[in-house]
């Protein structure tokens, strides 16, 4: 029998808990961590539509990536997606940065995807554990490389673009510029990330190495099928499903 805490301190042994942001909020945050589990959707986030997809399919655990109580909440009403679940006698597990940080995590997985080779970890102070990773790809244009990057994620990407030749380049999905000046530091000619404010982007056209901005949603959400084909592969008496889930943003012109 596989109950909820077999899943997650599965995921704990190859994404610890431990290695999360001190804002983060990973593990088990809704159920009973002793109900056995048969069936388990996976998704980035859990939205109306994740959340109907999986009452629908008669899931007893989701696990998303971006968690589903951030800050502490006074009340859960009807209508609150963790009552919801509990309701519906679904548990929920989300795994975080602790899987931005992880060997095959959300970043490897962006790695693979874009075809970069030699990676390396980037130290960096904010993370217990390296999160950006760096690595090389064959010698390019910017232009080329932003061009590889939104046919890779079936994206349309924003550029902040220095016109240097692209050789070595690092990775953070979602939102990573808090690590921009460590992949420079680190030799990174491009810096593919989720997304990107309006002053960051003027400060990395002062430094001189692009950025592209390549969607949130976009550079984590492949890595949510890494994460299925590990679990089934370790719990192959359990069913996992990816959760429907609709893209937030619409590229318009």
């Amino acid at each position: 029998m596989v109950n909820v805490k077999a899943v997650s301190d599965y995921i704990n042994s190859f994404a610890p808990y431990d290695t999360q942001c001190s804002w983060d909020n990973c593990g088990l945050l809704v159920g009973d961590e002793n109900k056995e589990v048969s069936k388990v959707g996976i998704c980035l986030d859990l939205t109306s539509e994740t959340l109907e997809n999986a009452k629908a399919q008669g899931v007893d655990l989701v696990i998303t990536h971006h968690p589903l109580i951030f800050t502490p909440q006074k009340n859960f009403l009807s209508g609150d997606k963790a009552y919801e679940l509990a309701v519906a006698g679904i548990s929920l597990i989300s795994a975080h940065t602790c899987f931005d940080c992880a060997d095959g995590g959300v970043n490897d997985v962006l790695c693979d995807l874009l075809g970069i080779s030699n990676v390396k970890s980037v130290e960096t102070e904010e993370t217990s554990v390296p999160m950006v990773r760096i690595g090389d790809v064959e010698k390019q244009t910017s232009a080329d490389f932003a061009k590889l990057v939104a046919e890779k994620l079936g994206t349309v990407c924003r550029v902040v673009d220095c016109e240097n030749v692209i050789n070595k380049v690092a990775v953070c999905g979602g939102a990573g510029m808090d690590f921009y000046d460590k992949a420079v530091k680190a030799g990174a000619d491009a810096y593919v990330t989720g997304e990107i404010k309006h002053h960051e982007m003027l400060y990395a056209k002062e430094k001189g190495v692009t950025i592209i901005e390549a969607g949130h949603f976009e550079t984590e959400n492949p890595s949510m099928t890494a994460l299925k084909n590990k679990l089934e592969n370790h719990f192959s008496q359990v069913e996992f499903v990816e959760l429907m889930q609709t893209p937030p943003v619409k590229f318009i012109g």
